[in-house]
């Protein structure tokens, strides 16, 4: 019977490459050291791996995941109109050429390509903001070849786009997954005191889960436990103190905007 037949269908993969013709969006994706007294900042492939994370924390029903995950496309959103801006201000430089001259692409004649491997929207919402200054970089350096700005405004729009970014990607840095659930605030047990001393409050309509980011994934909250101490117990000592045993526990990972978000 056609109805008996059963299809084993695995995941839908798709093969995503970035190609970049920019020495100034590379070292975007790179991210930036320690050198010369600087603070480390991430680069886009850190990024995408700090949203694959807060995505499975947001589906773990991760309160703090739910904030995180909105302060990060509030961040987005600012990032996309900072090159917006710069990208209306190239426009109006170059639309000075002279009709009777055509400027071609300003390509790389050996660009890089980069393998993606992106599970978070918030992710691919960089890579297209990198994209997008990769882009602005080649045009402003067609327009400094060309004459039509200087050295001075060339430097200085490129440094407001690679700032623009470096900004969203120092705040990705700051972000932990706290181990608790909601039902561990319903509860008010000894996790979610520990949870709220170590990163704060929560919104109450975040906590409440009728506040979330356009791209939230379903929760998944834990089933019912018959042993509420052990599960208490398991929340403060597993998921709470092991949690981030590997990050630095200096920053502070708080939602009100801090002036730690790259200068």
């Amino acid at each position: 019977m056609a109805s008996d037949l059963q299809l084993n269908l695995g995941a839908l993969r798709s093969s995503i490459q970035l190609t970049l013709h920019t020495h100034h969006a590379s070292r975007i994706w790179h991210g930036r050291d320690s050198s010369q007294g600087r603070a480390t900042i991430i680069g886009l492939n850190g990024f995408i791996s700090v949203m694959n994370k807060m995505k499975r924390g947001a589906e773990q029903d991760d309160p703090y995941s739910d904030a995180w995950m909105l302060r990060i496309e509030g961040k987005l959103n600012e990032t996309k109109g900072t090159l917006n801006v710069l990208r209306e201000q190239v426009d109006l430089v170059l639309s000075e050429v002279p009709a009777a001259l055509s400027l071609g692409e300003n390509l790389n004649i050996q660009p890089v390509n980069l393998p993606l491997f992106v599970n978070a929207q918030l992710g691919f919402m960089a890579v297209y903001l990198l994209a997008d200054y990769d882009d602005l970089a080649r045009r402003l350096i067609l327009a400094h070849h060309t004459a039509l700005i200087d050295r001075n405004t060339l430097e200085r729009w490129l440094n407001e786009g690679a700032h623009a970014l470096r900004s969203l990607f120092s705040l990705a840095q700051q972000y932990k997954y706290s181990g608790v659930q909601r039902d561990d605030y319903a509860a008010n047990n000894a996790a979610a005191l520990k949870a709220r001393e170590r990163f704060g409050d929560v919104p109450q309509d975040v906590l409440e889960g009728t506040r979330r980011s356009r791209f939230a994934p379903p929760m998944t909250r834990r089933s019912a436990i018959q042993d509420p101490q052990a599960d208490e117990n398991a929340a403060v000592d597993a998921a709470i103190d092991s949690n981030d045993a590997a990050e630095d526990d200096d920053a502070s990972p708080g939602f009100t905007p801090t002036e730690e978000e790259e200068r």
